[in-house]
């Protein structure tokens, strides 16, 4: 498995890519409201990604026919910008995907339709601190494998379970490269594969189920569910390993 190690200036490409991909979810996470369609909000999104100067990269990749996964409720990732009416209560997963100069970006975010549940509240803070737990523990000569664990670990330790089959994933001249890192450790011992070094640069992405991590796939051939039918969340962060730890390359705040 060749991974990529990225010299300085081509982690700022991908930093460039990716503060579009924060702006664009800040930007839908202040403005979506209950009323709007799901088509609307792919369709706004995709507008203030473009006027910022990059392309919806997830358009049209694999098939894809959004700019946008707009997974609500129950859809954990990959869901299809439709007619759907969001209303009050609901809670919406935006993963976006960009493409400036060739280099790619890719974060995520489970945002609140207007007041949700506790229960709700509680599921998408375990998506949003398991990343952010798995960023601060990342450091040069950690395997991915201990990562997969940690991740898994922290999340079954809130009472939830992560979604399997799929993963973070490498990114930089495409949007999905090596390696592959589930949020659980697949197989083997956390102490064997690759090896976490800097200029690495990948994406990180729990996502969080209830009671069954079993994805099911619905009609559509896109929406990703669990089998327990329950309500699902996910966050990612795309990050760099600079100096020996990992930088969030996915956010405006640098």
């Amino acid at each position: 498995m060749a991974i990529a190690i990225r010299k300085p200036n081509e982690i700022q490409k991908l930093r460039d890519a990716n503060v579009i991909v924060a702006k664009t979810l800040n930007y839908l996470n202040e403005n979506v409201k209950p009323g709007m369609t799901l088509k609307e909000v792919d369709v706004m999104g995709e507008k203030f990604l473009r006027d910022l100067g990059a392309r919806p990269s997830f358009k049209g990749l694999y098939g894809f026919p959004g700019a946008i996964c707009t997974s609500l409720n129950e859809v954990i990732i990959h869901g299809i910008p439709d007619d759907t009416v969001l209303k009050e209560g609901d809670i919406l997963g935006l993963d976006i995907g960009t493409e400036l100069d060739g280099w790619y970006g890719d974060a995520a975010i489970t945002m609140p339709i207007g007041k949700i549940s506790k229960e709700d509240e509680e599921l998408i803070a375990c998506a949003k601190d398991s990343l952010l737990y798995a960023i601060d523990i990342i450091k040069e000569g950690m395997r991915f494998k201990e990562l997969s664990k940690a991740i898994e670990d922290f999340i079954v330790a809130r009472g939830y379970q992560p979604l399997i089959r799929f993963c973070g994933h490498g990114i930089g001249k495409k949007p999905h490269d090596e390696p592959e890192i589930p949020n659980y450790l697949e197989n083997g011992s956390p102490k064997s594969g690759p090896k976490i070094k800097n200029g690495m640069v990948f994406c990180i992405e729990p996502m969080i189920c209830h009671k069954d991590r079993e994805p099911v796939i619905l009609e559509n051939d896109w929406d990703v569910v669990s089998r327990d039918g329950l309500r699902g969340s996910h966050y990612e962060h795309t990050v760099a390993v600079i100096n020996g730890k990992a930088e969030i390359l996915s956010t405006v705040d640098n």
